[in-house]
């Protein structure tokens, strides 16, 4: 872990909402030095995880993010995959899903103004593996997000604590220990310049 709050202000001695002002700084003056390293441990990730046949033709799909201002852009470790099975998130009717996507397919506005696709919603074990943006993460996985609370609701239910999830930010935003809240699903691991962590290995 690279950051115990850049001021060194003890574990949850800042609020949540602090912290996102906080760390939404911090991941925007780090990005643009580590996102091309990001995306080809992306790709290394990804290589080793079809090459288990976890991914990719009869494994699961990959759910992305389409990238906001300051989030990493993944797509570009996709260049040579076109085998890898995709999925992009869509907040319909006051819930998160993920639909079937790839690139090039026409996307439109969900509720919340992001882009996503028009297809109709996967069930959980179509996908084998979530990748979340994230402000922060701490060592147990507490994901600090900007407070929407849509991808805890949908890893509150067990089916989709099934996929593999992982938060997507630079190193510089882990951190030892963030607030956790009641309704907080800790993620499997977090993806970095510095490599996938996983807290668990892989069943």
């Amino acid at each position: 872990m690279t950051d115990a709050l850049a001021a060194g202000s003890a574990p949850g001695a800042a609020t949540k909402t602090e912290l996102r002002r906080h760390y939404r700084r911090r991941r925007q003056q780090l990005l643009p030095r580590v996102e091309i390293r990001l995306q080809q441990q992306l790709q290394t990730l990804l290589q080793g995880l079809r090459n288990q046949g976890r991914i990719g033709p009869g494994g699961g799909r990959i759910g992305l993010y389409w990238p906001l201002a300051g989030e990493a852009d993944l797509r570009p470790a996709l260049s040579g995959m076109a085998d890898l099975e995709l999925a992009l998130p869509a907040v319909s009717d006051g819930r998160l899903e993920y639909r079937p996507w790839k690139p090039g397919d026409a996307l439109q506005p969900d509720a919340c103004g992001i882009p996503a696709p028009t297809a109709a919603a996967l069930p959980a074990d179509a996908l084998a593996l979530l990748l979340i943006p994230a402000l922060a993460i701490d060592r147990r996985g507490i994901r600090l997000g900007y407070g929407g609370g849509w991808y805890d609701r949908l890893r509150s239910q067990q089916a989709w604590r099934r996929p593999a999830a992982l938060g997507v930010l630079p190193a510089g935003c882990c951190t030892e220990a963030l607030p956790r809240d009641p309704w907080d699903i800790p993620l499997d691991g977090w993806l970095s310049e510095e490599g996938c962590h996983w807290r668990q290995p892989l069943p």
